[in-house]
C-alpha cells in the first residue's frame, strides 16, 4: 500500500468516552474504499476514553492509539498526530462529531485536484449560542487585523494538508503551536469545503471561556508583534496628553490665576490613564517574554505514555 494513496485522520480526544465508537463507525463508513488510518490521541483523560479506543485497535489495525501523561493540550494532541501519520494527505479533526466526517470525500477530491490545504468551513452554525458565534468572528476579525499572516474565518482544525505541508509543520521547532495560523502561514494553494455545523454528540465541551481567551492570546503574540506596536504606540499619547497637560496647566497658571482651581477629578483621571496604559504594556510585553521563556526552556512538547497499532 502506498503511502502516497493513505489518508491518514487525526483526531485529539479528551474525555470523550461516548463519542469514540460513534466517531469511529462514522469515519469508517465515510471512507470506505479509501485507504486510511485513524490516529486517535489521548490528551491525558480521566474517563474510560483510553479503553474505549483500546477495544476498536483490536479488533482493527488501522485505528491507532497515541496516549499522553498528562493533558497537554490539544494543540499539542494534533501536533503528535502529525509527526505519526504517514498519508500522503492528513485530516484532523474534533472527536464530538460537530464536524461531520461525510464531507471527508469531498476534501480529498479537492486535494486530488492540487489543493495543498482543504479547509471545512462551517456556512451555519444555529447549533453555536450567540456569544459563542460573536466571540468566534471578533477573534477571526481580531486576528486577521493584528497577523502577518491571513487566517481564513469560520474554520476550526477541520483540515485536510497535504503531505508536503506536513512535513513543513512538523520540522517547526517552536513550542508555542497555533495550528490555524501555521498551517495558513505557508501559502500553500488552499480550498474550502462547507458543512453545516451539528450538535455535540455526547458530553459537554472541554473549551472554556478561560481556554478560548489563552487560545486567542496564544494565537495573537504567536503571529504578530503588532501588539508590540500598539503597546508603543498607547505610550506616545500617553506622554503627548501628559505633555498637553503640562502646557495647559502653565498656561493656565500665567493667563487664569483667579479663575485656577485644582482639583482631584483631573488628576484622577490622569493616574488612572497613565496607570492603564503601563498595566497594557506590560501585560503585552509579559505575553511575548512568556514565549520567549518557553522557547529557552526547549522542553518536549509532550511525553508519550502508550501507543497501540503504531
Amino acid at each position: 500500500m502506498s503511502n502516497d494513496q493513505l489518508i491518514s485522520i487525526v483526531v485529539p480526544v479528551f474525555n470523550e468516552e461516548s463519542n469514540i465508537a460513534p466517531l469511529v463507525k462514522r469515519l469508517q463508513q465515510s471512507l470506505k474504499g479509501i485507504s486510511h488510518e485513524i490516529i486517535l490521541v489521548d490528551d491525558g483523560s480521566t474517563d474510560r476514553t483510553v479503553s474505549e479506543i483500546k477495544k476498536i485497535t483490536k479488533k482493527n489495525s488501522s485505528v491507532k492509539l497515541v496516549s499522553f501523561y498528562r493533558n497537554f493540550g490539544h494543540q499539542m494532541a494534533l501536533s503528535a498526530g502529525y509527526q505519526i501519520a504517514q498519508g500522503g494527505c492528513v485530516v484532523s479533526l474534533d472527536a464530538d462529531l460537530q464536524d461531520p466526517p461525510e464531507i471527508i470525500p469531498q476534501m480529498v477530491e479537492k486535494w486530488k485536484k492540487g489543493a495543498k490545504i482543504v479547509y471545512a468551513k462551517r456556512n451555519t452554525r444555529e447549533v453555536d449560542g450567540f456569544m459563542k458565534k460573536w466571540t468566534a468572528s471578533v477573534f477571526y476579525k481580531f486576528m486577521n487585523f493584528l497577523s502577518d499572516t491571513p487566517i481564513p474565518d469560520d474554520v476550526g482544525d477541520y483540515r485536510l494538508m497535504d503531505r508536503t505541508v506536513v512535513d513543513m509543520v512538523n520540522h517547526l521547532s517552536e513550542q508555542s503551536l497555533f495550528w490555524r495560523g501555521l498551517a495558513a502561514w505557508g501559502g500553500y494553494p488552499s480550498d474550502f469545503v462547507y458543512f453545516k455545523r451539528e450538535k455535540r454528540n455526547a458530553g459537554k465541551t472541554h473549551y472554556t471561556l478561560g481556554k478560548m481567551i489563552n487560545f486567542a492570546l496564544e494565537g495573537i503574540t504567536a503571529f504578530s508583534i503588532k501588539p508590540l506596536r500598539l503597546a508603543t504606540f498607547l505610550g506616545f499619547i500617553s506622554a503627548t496628553v501628559g505633555f498637553l497637560g503640562v502646557i495647559y496647566a502653565i498656561l493656565g497658571k500665567i493667563f487664569l490665576p483667579s479663575y485656577w482651581v485644582t482639583g482631584w477629578a483631573a488628576l484622577f483621571v490622569g493616574i488612572m490613564f497613565i496607570g492603564g496604559v503601563q498595566l497594557i504594556t506590560i501585560g503585552i510585553i509579559g505575553e511575548y517574554i512568556a514565549h520567549i521563556y518557553k522557547e529557552v526552556q526547549n522542553r518536549p512538547r509532550y511525553l508519550i505514555k502508550e501507543k497501540v497499532n503504531v
